[in-house]
């Protein structure tokens, strides 16, 4: 099991200009970069002891995030592309709705939250390195939380 903790305080960068940096990059254990609306606490996929991740075709993988809110919102939506060569390609999560995957809706200001998911590797994937890129987004399109990480697809 890989767990990558994150502060508020990112890599000694003034605060102000945290807000404005979406993702996350997790590389190699250490954490670059800021939240939009919201403070990732803890991120989670399991398993991935190393990176990149390996990830099995046709197996399925969990993905915990712990996050703080700054906001309020009637509701959430998880947003993941892979990103292949700098190109965002759209991927397909089970459930999209961050109200039905461990997030207690409506979201509250300076709550924290446990958003818990499913990251299903389909068989006819090709074997590839690429970055996973997972967003958690309000009812206004605002970042709750973004992150990245590096996996290779394997057979």
């Amino acid at each position: 099991m890989s767990r990558f903790q994150m502060e508020a305080v990112v890599l000694g960068l003034e605060p102000s200009l945290v807000r404005y940096v979406c993702c996350f990059k997790i590389l190699g254990g250490g954490v670059f970069g800021g939240s939009g609306v919201g403070v990732i606490k803890e991120v989670n996929v399991i398993p991935c002891p190393i990176q990149p991740c390996h990830l099995q075709k046709g197996q399925s993988y969990a993905v915990n995030v712990t996050f703080t809110s700054s906001t309020q919102s009637q509701g959430s939506k998880a947003v993941v592309h892979g990103i292949v060569m700098g190109v965002p390609i759209a991927f397909a999560i089970p459930e999209p709705d961050g109200c039905k995957s461990g997030v207690t809706c409506p979201i509250e200001k300076n709550k924290t939250y446990n958003y818990m998911a499913k990251l299903p590797v389909k068989s006819a994937y090709p074997s590839i390195k690429l970055v996973v890129k997972w967003e958690l987004r309000d009812d206004k399109d605002q970042c709750l939380f973004c992150w990245e990480i590096p996996v290779q697809l394997e057979n």
